[in-house]
């Protein structure tokens, strides 16, 4: 712990972390409303959406959707692209082939359950480009103790 503050003081007095680098950690993606009701993690230079189905309360072929973005929230055309999107979600594990589906967005079907304890890693490759990872937990409840709802 000592040495990532050590990390982040030496970078920030160099001028090489700033201020929207420092803001897109899980934690601080997690407080922001994403634009289609899912969760935001940070890819590299993207940030996708994870849009999983909520209330499938058996396995069976469900949705996985991915909307890509830049730092800024702008649409990353997808066309060209493809990727994965491996669920755990109880005891299960699911695989979605994603496809481009739409503008900045890329579409699976998987057989999973809308399970609280629900892993996705989604993996995405650009034509010429590596692939991003990025790591989900879609339904978690939140560390307030609420799940997804308003007052």
């Amino acid at each position: 712990m000592k040495k990532a503050l050590f990390l982040i003081a030496a970078a920030s007095a160099f001028g090489l972390a700033s201020p929207t680098l420092l803001a897109h950690t899980d934690e601080v993606l997690d407080t922001q409303k994403a634009p289609n009701g899912g969760q935001l993690r940070m890819a590299g230079v993207y940030h996708y959406e994870l849009v999983v189905v909520k209330d499938s309360k058996e396995a069976k072929d469900n949705a996985v959707v991915v909307y890509v973005t830049d730092h800024d929230g702008k649409k990353v055309a997808t066309s060209g692209a493809s990727g994965t999107a491996t669920i755990l979600a109880g005891k299960a594990k699911a695989t979605a082939t994603l496809a481009p589906d739409g503008d900045n967005r890329l579409k699976g079907m998987a057989k999973y359950i809308s399970a609280l304890d629900m892993k996705v890693v989604v993996s995405i490759a650009f034509p010429g480009k590596a692939a991003e990872q990025a790591r989900f937990t879609p339904l978690a409840v939140a560390k307030d103790g609420h799940a997804d709802h308003k007052h």
